[in-house]
């Protein structure tokens, strides 16, 4: 399966991002996912074996949980796609960046003034 077809279901995009802050049990993400998206325990499991299937997480067993984190090997080959788009992107990001630094810099200059 292509690393699209997993990632274009926002169930799995969203129990990544909950990945992406650290490792969760299964019962955490599961309790999210159930609250967020109003999907039944063993539905969120079928998505976690199918992001673990696909290489986008990985499982480890601590006694009865199951604890899972983001193998982030799997995203190469969406960030690999994304390298011809980034152009359109780069530019804008670096003007952001260039505002929020003359931000910083205007309100340290107005502390710096203000006794």
């Amino acid at each position: 399966m292509h690393a699209f077809d997993i990632l274009g279901d926002p169930v799995r995009r969203r129990i990544l991002e909950l990945l992406a802050d650290g490792e969760a049990t299964a019962g955490a993400v599961s309790d999210v996912i159930r609250a967020e998206f109003g999907i039944s325990q063993p539905a969120v499991s079928q998505h976690l074996r199918v992001l673990r299937e696909a290489g986008f997480a990985r499982v480890r067993a601590e006694g009865t949980r199951r604890i899972y984190a983001v193998q982030a090997e799997a995203l190469h080959e969406v960030d690999e796609w994304l390298t011809p788009f980034r152009r359109y992107w780069g530019p804008r990001l670096a003007a952001l960046d260039t505002e929020i630094a003359r931000g910083k810099r205007a309100r340290r200059q107005t502390e710096e003034r203000t006794p």
